[in-house]
């Protein structure tokens, strides 16, 4: 597989994971819960009822198996984290990194063009301003009157626009790297099911296959 497939299946086992983590934090799953309803003591001639809880899943009784596919699913993903840091290892590029620098440059690319898109201004802001007289008994009191407002762009539109191009350029250029990398970089990993299987299909075979295992070896 290559490096997308990889990181697909990565994808792929941290989910399956948690799908079976979920079932085992649910309690009712993995304790039997029976109550017993003591009528007897009650009326002497009437009997006891047993309840028994119903599971919320059909995986309920099988924690073990569960556990045991958690296990496996675990070390699934230390292969396959060893296989990708070794494919990753032989390219001219750090991955890891330039994710993280592109990320910036975009990030930055992006103020840059933002600011460019300023312009200079003039408004007239009818009662914004304000000021102070004396009135004709001699006291100062407040008025208001309009105000003008300017605003001028406070930097080199010109170069802004330069450097916005130049990182998207860049950034650009590296995602198209990156995308070759990840598709023509062999990743030495091969999948323990279909990607395409469902969470279900996945654990029941899983399940079935650890049941076979045991009464092959009885």
């Amino acid at each position: 597989m290559n490096l997308k497939d990889a990181f697909r299946t990565q994808n792929k086992l941290q989910l399956v994971m948690d799908q079976a983590i979920d079932i085992l934090e649910d309690h009712r799953n993995i304790l039997k819960v029976k109550t017993t309803h003591l009528r007897s003591k009650v009326m002497g001639d009437a009997q006891d009822v047993v309840v028994e809880e119903n599971a919320p899943s059909e995986y309920a009784g099988h924690a073990n198996e569960i556990a045991g596919f958690l296990m496996a699913m675990m070390e699934e993903r230390e292969i396959l984290s060893r296989a990708i840091h070794d494919a990753k290892s032989r390219l001219a590029l750090d991955m890891d990194s330039e994710v993280g620098l592109n990320r910036q440059r975009q990030a930055l690319a992006r103020v840059f063009r933002d600011m460019t898109a300023l312009r200079n201004s003039e408004k007239l802001i009818p009662g914004g301003g304000s000021g102070y007289r004396f009135n004709g008994d001699g006291n100062q009191v407040a008025y208001r009157c309009d105000a003008k407002q300017v605003v001028t762009i406070d930097f080199d539109r010109n170069k802004l626009r330069g450097l916005a191009a130049a990182l998207g350029k860049k950034a650009d250029a590296l995602s198209m790297e990156m995308d070759r990398c990840l598709v023509n970089t062999e990743v030495d990993y091969t999948p323990p099911f279909d990607l395409n299987d469902s969470f279900d299909v996945i654990l029941t075979d899983f399940i079935e296959k650890a049941a076979g295992g045991r009464h092959a070896g009885a």
